[in-house]
């Protein structure tokens, strides 16, 4: 019979402390929230003597969560344990989480203890802190570089002492699977009281090797596994755990073990994370990255389109991802232009194949990422338009105040009359933004606008990428200066382009279904 994996999130203690700027209580509730929707056994919010805080989040979130236990983080002293108790105790049922180092180097260059004293701070600890409560975990900080017959000997008298939960980390990412595999496997068959305990993994990312060490670690014995969503913390970050939680389920019949994470909520999590902690999540991260589930290359695209077996091990919608994407690129073969017209509602007769083929090579090695309404206008506007700039910059002159009030000044070619607007913002941005808006009539909604730094200094440039809605469509613009302003006005023109030759193709659609030249 399949053994559960008890999944226990860190992502609001060990994930939050490795951020630039600390989250608020509010912040840290909403992502409680969406842990505990996620389906987490136990979540560690915070290390409550640290600061006021982290005090004061601990204490909100153990009174706000209902379906997963909270824990919090101490260390082996008494005022440690007496303030997370008194953070932790509104809640039905919580866990106060002790951690003292076993490692010679941290012995000797970061405590000056011998073991033998960390043997008696371990046993007063663990038994000071059972008069709040039963659930205690004790952690061996830095046992992957821990001799074994000390760590042995220490995770018997922390069971002894009361401990039920016995944490194994690879605090420092140093371990390999197999060696971090003969740990977990040297204590279950060397420590007499083993199953007194459930033993819990937690690995760092150091060397790469994270999610790779927590599942040998399952495969040797542990039943709890630690990390954070997206796979944040200290250095290079944690075990990501929905990276761990996918394994598991697609890998069952070899692990033979099971979570109750519910794993439709995992992207939405993970977004929830990245955007609270302002941590982009790599393009190419497993489970979750914008590229997780798309195909660039044209057998890939042609393989997915007749099975997606053939290129995919999950399900997108398994994950909570809403669908495959095929990018277009010069990559891209003709399977997947095809079904981008497809997908846009336009049959094989209604354009020649060949013809959009050859121009969509032509533009993808041009523009680099090709999109469904660039298609359109390779496929129904003349030669002599698909590449016309409707709207083109005379010049423009922006000014803002310390108070945040921005004024910009635009001259913009409409075809070939010269219109000129003035518009205040809260900002540079919404002042080009709202001006060009007035100059050209289109009502654009701006969905997102990201800048970011193209080399280093003094020859940084400033790209901006922009996705604007019409009309219930997403249009993209994107645009490179050493100005970011400069980016920011030309990329929301690249974007205005585009939707005038969309709107080119939907008059040319209008004309032809009536018959008119």
């Amino acid at each position: 019979m399949n053994q559960k994996i008890i999944i226990f999130d860190t992502t609001l203690r060990d994930g939050e402390q490795a951020l630039q700027t600390s989250l608020g209580v509010k912040e840290k509730l909403q992502i409680a929230f969406a842990l505990e929707r996620l389906g987490v056994d136990v979540m560690e919010v915070g290390f409550p003597v640290s600061s006021p805080g982290d005090f004061k989040s601990v204490h909100t979130i153990a009174q706000k969560i209902k379906n997963s236990l909270v824990c919090a983080l101490a260390r082996c002293t008494e005022k440690d344990i007496d303030i997370a108790a008194a953070a932790l105790h509104l809640a039905d049922n919580f866990r106060i989480h002790i951690f003292l180092p076993t490692s010679e180097i941290h012995l000797q260059s970061k405590l000056k203890k011998n073991f033998d004293q960390i043997i008696e701070m371990t046993t007063h600890a663990i038994r000071y802190a059972r008069k709040y409560t039963d659930n205690i975990e004790f952690s061996c900080e830095d046992a992957g570089r821990t001799n074994i017959d000390n760590l042995c000997r220490i995770v018997e008298i922390a069971i002894k002492s009361g401990a039920n939960t016995i944490n194994i980390p690879d605090t420092v990412g140093y371990t390999t699977p197999y060696q971090f595999g003969k740990i977990i496997t040297s204590l279950c068959n060397r420590v007499p009281i083993i199953d007194k305990a459930v033993i819990s993994v937690h690995c760092h990312d150091d060397l790469g090797m994270a999610v790779g060490n927590s599942i040998t670690a399952i495969q040797s014995g542990a039943r709890q596994i630690e990390g954070t969503i997206n796979g944040i913390g200290e250095r290079a970050g944690n075990a990501a755990l929905e990276e761990i939680v996918m394994a598991i389920k697609i890998k069952n019949d070899i692990l033979n073990v099971y979570t109750d994470i519910k794993h439709k909520e995992i992207y939405r999590t993970s977004q929830i994370v990245s955007k609270l902690c302002n941590l982009p999540i790599p393009t190419n991260k497993a489970i979750v990255g914008e590229n997780a589930f798309s195909h660039s290359s044209g057998i890939h695209q042609d393989g997915v389109l007749k099975n997606r077996k053939n290129y995919e091990i999950l399900k997108p919608e398994n994950v909570g991802v809403k669908e495959v994407k095929l990018n277009l690129t010069s990559r891209s073969g003709r399977a997947a232009v095809k079904y981008h017209m497809k997908e846009m509602g336009y049959q094989n007769n209604d354009y020649d194949m060949d013809k959009l083929y050859k121009d969509f090579l032509e533009l993808a090695d041009k523009k680099g990422q090709v999109f469904d309404y660039d298609l359109e206008s390779l496929a129904f506007i003349t030669t002599q338009k698909k590449y016309v700039e409707f709207f083109k910059l005379k010049n423009f002159y922006v000014t803002s105040n310390s108070a945040g009030i921005a004024t910009a000044s635009i001259q913009l070619y409409c075809g070939k009359k010269i219109c000129t607007y003035s518009a205040n913002g809260n900002g540079p941005i919404a002042a080009i933004y709202s001006a060009l808006i007035y100059i050209t009539k289109v009502p654009i909604n701006l969905e997102k606008y990201q800048i970011r730094a193209k080399g280093h200094n003094p020859n940084t440039l400033g790209q901006v990428d922009i996705i604007v809605s019409y009309k219930d469509r997403n249009f993209h613009g994107t645009a490179l200066s050493a100005d970011v302003i400069e980016s920011s006005v030309t990329a929301i023109i690249n974007v205005l382009n585009n939707i005038w030759r969309s709107e080119q193709v939907i008059i040319k659609k209008f004309l032809k279904k009536y018959n008119h030249k």
